[in-house]
């Protein structure tokens, strides 16, 4: 009889196991990740924006420098 109740306990927490997330669980989940990745992609936006600011403002220091040191060699 103790193998009995011990095959059927067994069996009863596989199936528990087995049923998985709620739907519930599977919509914070998927929110959660959509979360995330909004936020990625809004990182990486800015990542962008500051990677060009920093070349506009390497363009204009190399221009400007160029411009100075081309002016006192005309006279």
């Amino acid at each position: 009889m103790k193998k009995v109740l011990s095959i059927v306990a067994a069996t009863a927490m596989l199936a528990i196991v087995a049923c998985g997330p709620s739907a519930e669980e599977k919509a914070k989940a998927a929110e959660k990740a959509m979360q995330d990745s909004i936020a990625q992609a809004d990182s990486a936006a800015a990542a962008m924006q500051a990677m060009e600011a920093a070349a506009a403002d390497t363009t204009a220091a190399d221009t400007t420098a160029a411009a100075t040191t081309e002016a006192p060699a005309a006279h």
